[in-house]
């Protein structure tokens, strides 16, 4: 603790401390505000920052500790919250002029599990419009001329420059996984129906997934076990009791190397580096073998952008009608060609997914888990575009667990991602395999740019 800068920190050990009484809540919020007010000029991460709102919750984890209550497992953690997620009393404009008013009466479920854990609601951070494609002006903290990736983008970029320990996000494509590649930290996407949704605006009613952002695999589960949980208000959330907050044994005995589209597609030197990792593993006692999935997947991308437009019509019919000037390129082209979509298209979309999540099941059974590449470039493209999502919808879409580990740094300084894959509903056990991962690959690259003046 005290040769480690408060925003170093791990969520852990954040928790650890507070519990230990080493450090209280208001002091890691104070230095975090302090820290945001010196980054966010460069950065432009926040939507809502209210310092006030989070100070209060922050003294009040501190009156807790002090009246002997038990500490949560997220007991003072800060964590950023994507503009998606209904808040009680916080600005919430889901990335939207429509919304600039918006101030929710109601915690969205996973808010409220938060909160219940300990967690600080340190503000609201920016994602694209509607979380759907249009690029924000947030910045990458490796580099300011590259994408920080989207539709998650201030959560992933805040955690990558310590403004806070972790964040929530959202992928119903790619909006956890690419953003955690491209800014060099962990991001999880849970298994579908892992995390209620309730509260959040959606994309795809049949796709959303909720993910969080961090800088380990421990965190991650730390999170996840708060997160997870039935809820009889989400019509898709399974009927499982909460993941454990600790790992389990983690090294795999075999791991499987998913080679179709992912690797075939992807830019050689994506593909020197997986194949590199690969290596790694293998050197470091893991049976790694190939996996192809018998399947065409452009019919699957195109199945998964018609569910995303067609559901994203249904959410937005109303307001589309009465207000199609105010929104954004990306969300007004999504709504109109989900609008136009007929229903025979739909239902056969919804059939074509299910059909690839059990090729792709089946495919995987002879591994614990599989290993590909989480985005297509060899590091964060230009600014124009919040990069490529076809390299994470297929997973996606299968409702499948994963996570993207920072895995390495380009010649240039630009972050990598490793997406490691684990059969439906075993979170817990595909977090632990990535933990081990993890430790073999050693990650311990920082963002330059990202930092105060």
């Amino acid at each position: 603790m005290s040769n480690t800068e408060p925003h170093e920190l791990t969520v852990a050990q954040v928790a650890a401390a507070i519990g230990a009484r080493e450090l209280s809540s208001v002091e890691l919020l104070q230095a975090l505000l302090d820290r945001s007010d010196a980054l966010e000029p460069r950065l432009g991460l926040w939507a809502t920052l209210d310092a006030e709102y989070a100070m209060r919750q922050a003294r009040e984890r501190d009156r807790a500790l002090a009246s002997g209550d038990a500490p949560g497992v997220l007991h003072g953690v800060p964590v950023g919250i994507k503009d998606i997620y209904d808040t009680t009393g916080l600005l919430t404009t889901y990335g939207s002029p429509i919304f600039a008013d918006n101030v929710p009466e109601r915690d969205a479920a996973s808010i409220a599990n938060l909160k219940a854990a300990g967690a600080v609601i340190m503000g609201k951070t920016v994602t694209t419009e509607f979380a759907c494609g249009d690029p924000p002006a947030t910045l990458n903290p490796w580099h300011a001329e590259r994408t920080p990736g989207g539709s998650s983008t201030g959560s992933a970029v805040g955690v990558a420059a310590g403004v806070f320990p972790m964040a929530m996000g959202s992928q119903t494509a790619g909006s956890v996984l690419r953003p955690a590649a491209y800014n060099g930290v962990v991001g999880l996407k849970p298994s579908m129906g892992r995390v209620s949704r309730r509260g959040v605006i959606p994309v795809s009613w049949s796709v959303d997934t909720l993910g969080t952002f961090s800088r380990t695999v421990g965190d991650a589960a730390l999170m996840l076990s708060a997160l997870s949980g039935h809820d009889p208000d989400d019509p898709f959330s399974a009927d499982l009791a909460p993941t454990p907050p600790t790992l389990g044994k983690g090294k795999p005995l075999k791991i499987g190397l998913l080679r179709t589209f992912f690797l075939e597609r992807c830019e050689s030197d994506v593909l020197a580096h997986i194949e590199g990792v690969a290596g790694k593993l293998t050197d470091a006692g893991a049976q790694v073998g190939n996996v192809s999935v018998d399947y065409d997947m452009d019919v699957l991308q195109a199945a998964h952008r018609t569910v995303m437009n067609v559901n994203a019509a249904a959410v937005h019919e109303r307001l589309f009608a009465e207000r199609p000037g105010d929104y954004a390129a990306d969300v007004r082209r999504t709504v109109e060609i989900g609008i136009l979509t007929p229903s025979v298209t739909y239902v056969q979309a919804e059939r074509i997914r299910r059909a690839f999540r059990n090729k792709l099941v089946e495919a995987m059974s002879p591994f614990d888990v599989v290993l590909t590449s989480t985005t297509k470039e060899f590091g964060a493209p230009d600014k124009e575009t919040t990069g490529d999502p076809r390299w994470q919808a297929p997973i996606t879409t299968s409702g499948l667990p994963s996570v993207s580990l920072p895995s390495g740094i380009t010649p240039d300084g630009l972050p990598l991602g490793v997406q490691i894959i684990g059969a439906p509903m075993d979170d817990h056990r595909l977090l632990s395999i990535a933990a081990w991962v993890e430790s073999v690959l050693g990650f311990t690259g920082e963002p330059a740019f990202g930092k105060p003046s």
